[in-house]
């Protein structure tokens, strides 16, 4: 009897609650995500749930705290179990949200995006197929070759990230070259990806290039606007572009107009225009299907519509 004791006030402190069982960290970073969207709110405790996502990620891969993540070497080094690849994706993409929605104009953002990339990078790497071909014929070749549109997709999302903050840098050192093959790849693979965010990074990247008198890898905005229109629904822009119909989930995800009015019609000086765009984006309910990116664009487009009306 004096042994059975420990065990029943045990059963007795769990039943009244005064024992909690230990939360798997895996799980728990999963909580954020939704059909592969992050799903928190668009507030500071969401942010703070994000955050713990990450922590969540790395305890559970076993990413010891004195790890380098700035350092995609160290990052690359750090050895795990190709198993696990898919949750290493998922941290790529949880550190692009929280910098494109968390830290956008913060002194934290450019890390932040520059830590996603390198395990995102790292992700498709852990394919030995990926790492064989990259070291024989090199990354882009190995980019045509791969299938996981995700690790290609979340890898890219945040190095394009990174490469905002120094567009004209990012043509001679093969960064918009790379960032571009992995997004046709992605197109190819799975355009519907991300409410067709394939077209609609793409759409953004050719619009956003510096103005430049020669070379492949500068600003096209003819281009930029055949990707856009893929997205948009908006027959007085894309009429001509003899193109499928869009289709109509993009209409829900507020960030393809947003992006419309942003890389093309504003650098087309199409202001008129971009203020239609504009508004059609805060005339549109949030929804729950994408409620932290469409607040997101909203507030976006909040602080563009004031850049466009000191053209108006």
């Amino acid at each position: 009897m004096r042994h059975g004791l420990p065990l029943l006030a045990f059963v007795l402190a769990v039943a009244a609650g005064m024992v909690h069982a230990q939360t798997d960290p895996l799980e728990e970073a999963m909580t954020v995500f939704r059909d592969g969207r992050v799903i928190v709110e668009y507030s500071d405790p969401g942010r703070a749930q994000l955050k713990s996502a990450i922590a969540a990620f790395k305890d559970a891969l076993g990413v010891p705290a004195n790890l380098d993540e700035l350092d995609e070497d160290a990052v690359d080094a750090f050895p795990i179990g190709l198993e696990w690849k898919p949750r290493v994706t998922r941290l790529s993409q949880c550190y692009f949200t929280l910098a494109t929605v968390f830290q956008k104009g913060k002194a934290s953002e450019e890390d932040t995006y520059r830590k996603g990339k390198h395990w995102g990078l790292k992700s498709l790497r852990m394919d030995p197929a990926f790492a064989r071909l990259e070291d024989e014929d090199g990354f882009v070749s190995a980019v045509e070759h791969e299938t996981d549109v995700e690790s290609l997709y979340w890898a890219c999302m945040n190095w394009v990230g990174v490469a905002n903050f120094d567009r004209l840098a990012a043509i001679p050192a093969g960064i918009v070259r790379k960032t571009v093959a992995m997004l046709e790849r992605c197109a190819e693979l799975d355009p519907t990806y991300d409410c067709y965010g394939p077209y609609r990074i793409l759409g953004s990247i050719w619009g956003a290039l510096p103005r430049l008198p020669f070379g492949t890898y500068r600003k096209n905005l003819e281009r930029a606007r055949s990707y856009l229109c893929r997205v948009v629904d908006d027959p007085a822009l894309c009429s001509d572009a003899a193109l499928p119909p869009v289709d109509p989930v993009c209409t829900e995800y507020l960030g393809n107009r947003r992006v419309l009015a942003e890389f093309y019609l504003m650098e087309r000086r199409m202001w008129r225009e971009a203020e239609r765009v504009l508004r059609s984006v805060l005339a549109e309910p949030i929804g729950e299907t994408y409620p932290l990116y469409n607040a997101r664009a909203q507030d976006d487009a909040r602080a563009l519509l004031e850049e466009v009306r000191d053209h108006l």
